[in-house]
């Protein structure tokens, strides 16, 4: 009974880690207005699956650290009644924060509820010297790492830009809809709503109908490089470097949730990870649009130009912590670029970024509380 609920619960956290993660690496893309939701999130899931799979071979470190290997004895590695509370711990935990809207990291769920189950299991057996290390750390210190390198390289590729003599040309769009009562159409200062924008009187026994005319500012580059058009290469890098991010964050989070059904002996390693790929996949096609207005639009306002600087980071950051099996969260490093990108520009929103500070810091005691209600309940 106990290795069916853990398919169960494992199935689910898959399904909670592609909702909240899937769109990470493509928020840049929808954020900019360079993709559209959909198109965005076909190629988040193209990538992200690509990613999964290519785990199954490079993500054996990864797997032997969120098996709890070192971290709790060895007796308790592998046993059904320690794994099960650690699944749905993280399940949970994940699931209640993307019907929020918070990018939460899986990685740091999974830690609370090794934290959670193993106290109960296991006591004062706990490694909490190897769990810093293995854990802890890298989870600290990425995001601020991602903000940093991502305010550098940003500010770094701007001056290049305007050494290259390649200017931004700004483009104003308005865009008209339709409202069932009377407004006042209003438009922000300096801007011509044009006058076809505005409202025509109503026939009497008719509601009024008023058309609002909403202005947004974006820009492209006019210059060449290498004889290519510059906005060309960027849209070009931007989509990459998003793909890039996607893959990256299928292969570092995979094996995370693989371990749980691996060290169970439930499936095979081939099996796991094509299930746990599948399931990701499904979370973030029917699940993610909460999480992707979070990332996309809350954090701070980007262009395409700004959207390749995060996502070039967080890439960069989250396949070398792979390579190495360091277990960084993609959340914490790609949401962490945009809070350097947002700084870089000064138009980083103060209360969204907070918001997900503390949706982040209640991550692993929250996983921890319920590992160890869940641990109790079965021993």
């Amino acid at each position: 009974m106990l290795p069916i609920l853990l398919f169960v619960a494992v199935s689910f956290l898959a399904f909670a880690n592609g909702a909240n993660d899937n769109f990470k690496g493509v928020a840049t893309l929808y954020g900019s207005r360079r993709l559209s939701y959909r198109h965005a999130l076909a190629w988040a899931t193209i990538t992200t699956l690509a990613g999964s799979l290519t785990a199954l071979f490079l993500g054996s470190y990864l797997l032997a650290t969120f098996s709890g290997k070192g971290i709790v004895p060895q007796g308790l590695v592998g046993d059904t009644s320690f794994v099960l509370p650690v699944a749905i711990a993280a399940a949970s935990t994940v699931l209640l924060a993307t019907r929020f809207g918070f990018p939460i990291s899986t990685t740091h769920a999974l830690i609370g509820g090794l934290v959670g189950s193993g106290l109960v299991l296991a006591g004062s057996d706990v490694s909490f010297a190897a769990l810093g290390q293995k854990a802890l750390i890298p989870l600290i210190a990425s995001p601020l790492i991602a903000a940093f390198l991502t305010w550098i390289f940003y500010r770094g590729m701007r001056r290049l830009r305007q050494r290259l003599g390649i200017t931004e040309k700004e483009i104003l769009c308005v865009q008209s809809s339709l409202v069932r009562e009377p407004q006042t159409a209003t438009a922000e200062e300096g801007v011509d709503i044009p006058q076809n924008a505005l409202s025509t009187p109503a026939q009497p026994g008719e509601a009024t109908t008023m058309t609002v005319a909403e202005a947004t500012r974006s820009c492209s580059l006019e210059g060449c490089v290498v004889g290519v058009e510059a906005q060309t290469l960027l849209d070009a890098a931007h989509v990459l470097s998003a793909g890039a991010l996607g893959f990256a964050r299928g292969l570092n989070d995979t094996p995370k949730i693989m371990a749980l059904l691996v060290v169970g002996s439930f499936l095979s390693l081939e099996v796991a990870t094509i299930w746990i790929a599948v399931a990701m996949a499904i979370g973030g096609l029917l699940a993610a649009r909460r999480v992707a207005q979070t990332i996309s639009h809350d954090i701070t306002t980007m262009n395409e130009g700004q959207g390749f600087s995060a996502n070039f980071i967080s890439a960069i950051l989250v396949l070398f912590a792979s390579k190495f099996g360091m277990p960084v969260s993609t959340t914490h490093v790609s949401v962490g670029a945009l809070f350097g990108l947002g700084a870089a520009t000064g138009e980083a929103r103060k209360d969204a970024i907070f918001s997900i500070l503390l949706a982040w810091f209640v991550t692993l005691p929250v996983a921890a509380g319920i590992a160890a209600g869940v641990a109790l309940v079965l021993r």
